[in-house]
């Protein structure tokens, strides 16, 4: 007989390692791992594929439920949970698995192009954050990064416990997030990374609220025509030549990039490897997440969309709508979702004035919607400013307050309104807190005109209170170059000179008065829009 004949006659009696091609073990997607964090005070979804009609029961913290798999798919929903752990689950099908050291409490995704991507390593203090970073009442969840044209089930990615090794190329703005947000509520926080650098928000949208918004094609027109850069590892990003340069945005044809500064932050971080068509990070990056629990969302992104005032003002409603499609397909209600206001940046060629106030309108256009601003602490010459720990701890105001209710003041003074006075105009804010001040001598970034649309330098003051008689709640504009004001602008600029905040500490956002197309505006004088 022949030997190969006699070894497989062997196996096959011995019963030795032979698949069972008739069973298929019930399969977990890699959200459902150990070290996982669930979603406290919310019906909690767990799902997986097994053989047809194969009941699966999952059992954890003193509850067990099952259901039944139909066209391989399963699911089952645990009841309301509290926070605390950790604790081990099984799922028990065909074959029982066990999930190790899970933890209940707060769980929210982190999603946006590069300045979210960044990670903590390379940004200030980071090499002392990443050194006292352990924590295990937090837990990270890094997607990998992927483009689909349909969606996808699942993701690359594992829970870790929150530590050196897993921190220090973690997303900064959802870490230091998540760090500031854990010490306040003193209950486990489990982040997921979901992010990825140089793309537009027209492919983090749904396929669905793409399609179904004709103003959006814009964006659309403009991500099918660019070929993306071929992925880059973290660790090449962040080797990258001390000349940093603007990042090219993924929706955007290539253009020439502004000189900048020498710094020793990263020029880039990780690109994908094809995200060329609308939606397709969303079916890579965003489908396969849902319906996970979550309480909310952070969101860094913008930068992509802001080349010229068209796609930036047009921004308004791709912005919401891609909000609105999360929240659709998540099918948890008009969940949290907090933004980061883009910074200054000395770039000649973005508009990022008109972006930020379509960041601002979206605040009234989406409920449980935050804005953190951040016109103070960009960098002139760098796309990717290095200080994201205010940044995520304004971002933790916001949640504190949005989404668990407590009584602080979490934004930089918002503008509400103008009066004119003579030849001053008055601007009411709100998000006063304690007051209104300037930081760092006289107030400025201030710009004001008459109908003529011609702005030039005004002199802002900070009016003392009608009701008190102290400082703070309103700032009076003035210039002797205009008798009748008709506008007012503040931070108008990519790279403002500008001290506006409240007593809380925290910086006024960018606005204007005026709804004036645009184009029709003069240009106010570098001293009107502080632009050096």
């Amino acid at each position: 007989m022949n030997r190969f004949v006699r070894i497989a006659l062997g196996v096959l009696c011995c019963g030795a390692s032979v698949p069972q091609i008739a069973r298929a073990d019930v399969q977990l997607p890699a959200l459902f791992s150990d070290n996982m964090v669930l979603q406290q005070g919310v019906a909690v979804p767990i799902w997986g594929k097994a053989d047809p009609g194969e009941k699966v029961t999952v059992t954890f913290e003193g509850q067990t439920v099952s259901a039944t798999a139909d066209g391989g798919k399963w699911m089952v929903r645990l009841q309301p949970l509290k926070a605390g752990g950790p604790s081990d689950m099984t799922i028990a099908g065909k074959n029982t698995m066990t999930i190790k050291n899970v933890l209940v409490g707060e769980v929210w995704v982190g999603g946006g192009q590069s300045n979210m991507a960044l990670t903590v390593k390379v940004t200030e203090n980071g090499e002392e954050a990443v050194a006292q970073s352990a924590n295990p009442q937090i837990r990270l969840f890094k997607v990998a990064q992927a483009a689909s044209d349909t969606p996808l089930d699942d993701v690359k990615a594992k829970w870790e416990e929150c530590g050196p090794d897993s921190v220090a190329g973690f997303s900064a703005t959802a870490y230091f997030f998540g760090r500031a947000l854990q010490g306040d509520l003193k209950v486990p926080v489990g982040l997921i990374e979901s992010c990825v650098g140089g793309t537009s928000a027209v492919l983090w949208i749904s396929p669905e609220a793409y399609k179904s918004a004709p103003d959006l094609q814009l964006f659309g027109k403009a991500a099918k025509t660019r070929t993306a850069q071929p992925a880059r590892a973290t660790k090449t990003a962040e080797k990258a030549p001390a000349k940093a340069k603007a990042e090219a945005p993924a929706s955007q044809p290539a253009r020439p990039r502004a000189k900048t500064a020498k710094t020793s932050s990263p020029a880039k971080a990780p690109r994908p490897a094809k995200p060329s068509a609308p939606s397709s990070l969303y079916n890579g990056m965003i489908k396969p997440l849902q319906p996970y629990a979550i309480k909310g969302a952070v969101w860094y992104q913008g930068e992509a969309d802001s080349r010229d005032p068209e796609r930036s003002l047009a921004y308004r409603k791709l912005f919401p709508a891609m909000i609105e499609s999360w929240r659709k397909d998540w099918g948890q209600g008009d969940f949290p979702f907090l933004f980061v206001q883009l910074p200054g940046f000395g770039a000649p060629d973005r508009d990022w004035p008109a972006l930020r106030e379509s960041q601002l309108k979206t605040l009234s256009l989406c409920k449980n919607s935050g804005m953190a601003v951040a016109i103070d602490i960009g960098e002139e010459k760098n796309i990717h400013p290095k200080k994201k720990q205010p940044v995520g701890e304004r971002l933790a105001l916001a949640a504190r307050a949005i989404a668990y209710g407590e009584k602080i003041e979490y934004s930089g003074p918002i503008y509400d309104s103008m009066k004119v006075e003579g030849d001053k105009a008055v601007v009411s804010f709100k998000h006063i807190g304690g007051g209104l001040e300037a930081r760092g001598g006289e107030l400025k970034g201030f710009a004001i005109a008459s109908e003529d649309k011609k702005f030039v330098p005004a002199t802002a003051t900070i009016a003392p209170s009608t009701g008190s008689g102290q400082a703070g709640d309103t700032v009076v504009v003035s210039s002797p170059d205009v008798k009748a004001p008709a506008a007012v602008r503040y931070a108008w600029a990519n790279w403002p000179q500008c001290n506006l905040f409240n007593k809380d500490g925290l910086p006024a956002s960018p606005f204007r008065t005026d709804d004036w197309p645009l184009e029709e505006v003069a240009a106010p004088t570098k001293s009107a829009a502080a632009e050096p």
